[in-house]
C-alpha cells in the first residue's frame, strides 16, 4: 500500500534526475523489494540494480518475486548498512527512502556511501524531515498523542522520525553537492488514496503501543472511533508527514 501510495511521486523524481536504460542504481535498504523491481523494469536488462537489505525474510521474498519475473538483472545482498561494507561498483544513482530514519547512525551511512558513489554519481533520497507536520483537520487530539508515542517509540528503538533533518549537512561533509530539494507533503480528503497509508500504518501500531505498555485498549477504541468520525466528516483533511526529496551528485 505504501509503495503504491508513493509510486508516481517516486516515478517522477526517478525520471527527472535521469535514472533511464542501461543505468546501474544501488538500493539502499530494499524491503521487500518494490521500488527494486520498478528500478529493475526501467534500467532494463543493459542496466542493473543492486539491492541492500538486511532482512532475511525480505531478501528470500524479494529473490522469489523477481526469480517468478523472469528478471536477471537485480542483485541482492543481505546486508546490515550499520555493519556491513557496501558493495563497490560503478553507480550511476542510488536511491534511499525511509532508511536515514531506522538505522543507529545516518552519519555513518552516508560516509560509506560516499566512499562507493563515483564522481557524477546521483544520490536520490525520500526521508521524513519533519514527522510532526502529521495532523488531521479538523484537530484529532487522540490521533496527536498517538503520533507522540510513535516518535518517542522511534527514538527509544535508536531511529529518528526527522530522519532527513541533517542529511543536507551530512552530504556536504562527504563530497556531495545538493542538485535540488522539494518538500513532499499532501493535504487529502477521506477519499483520496493517500489517506490509506497513514491510517492503515495507525492500524497496525496500535496493537504494538498496547504490547509496549504504552496505550491501554481503550485509548487505541478511542483513536479508531475518532478517524471513523473524520471520514465521515464532510470537510475532513489529512496534513501527511513531511517528506524531503533530496538529489545530490557526488562531486
Amino acid at each position: 500500500l505504501q509503495h503504491r501510495v508513493w509510486r508516481p511521486m517516486v516515478l517522477d523524481c526517478w525520471q527527472r534526475a535521469g535514472i533511464t536504460v542501461g543505468k546501474r542504481v544501488l538500493d539502499l535498504g530494499a524491503g521487500p523489494g518494490y521500488a527494486a523491481l520498478d528500478l529493475a523494469e526501467i534500467v532494463g536488462p543493459s542496466g542493473e540494480v543492486v539491492a541492500l537489505e538486511r532482512s532475511g525474510n525480505f531478501v528470500n521474498a524479494m529473490r522469489e518475486f523477481f526469480r517468478g519475473r523472469g528478471l536477471s538483472n537485480v542483485k541482492i545482498h543481505e546486508l546490515d548498512l550499520m555493519t556491513g561494507d557496501l558493495p563497490k561498483a560503478n553507480y550511476g544513482f542510488s536511491w534511499c527512502r525511509w532508511v536515514l530514519s531506522f538505522v543507529s547512525d545516518p552519519s555513518l551511512l552516508i560516509r560509506k556511501l560516499g566512499a562507493v558513489m563515483p564522481k557524477g554519481g546521483i544520490s536520490i533520497f525520500h526521508e521524513y524531515a519533519h514527522y510532526e507536520t502529521w495532523r488531521f483537520l479538523p484537530p484529532i487530539a487522540a490521533q496527536e498523542k498517538f503520533r507522540e508515542h510513535v516518535i518517542a517509540t522511534w527514538r527509544e528503538s535508536g531511529g529518528e522520525p526527522d530522519g532527513g533533518r541533517d542529511l543536507p549537512a551530512l552530504l556536504l561533509e562527504n563530497g556531495f553537492h545538493i542538485r535540488s530539494t522539494r518538500p513532499l507533503i499532501f493535504c487529502v480528503r477521506p477519499t483520496n488514496y493517500m489517506w490509506q497509508w497513514p491510517v492503515t500504518f495507525i492500524e497496525v501500531y496500535l496493537p504494538r503501543l498496547i504490547e509496549m505498555g504504552r496505550i491501554d485498549r481503550k485509548f487505541a477504541d478511542k483513536v479508531r472511533a475518532d478517524l471513523a468520525a473524520a471520514e465521515k466528516h464532510p470537510n475532513a483533511l489529512m496534513i501527511t508527514p513531511l517528506v524531503a526529496e533530496i538529489v545530490a551528485e557526488k562531486v
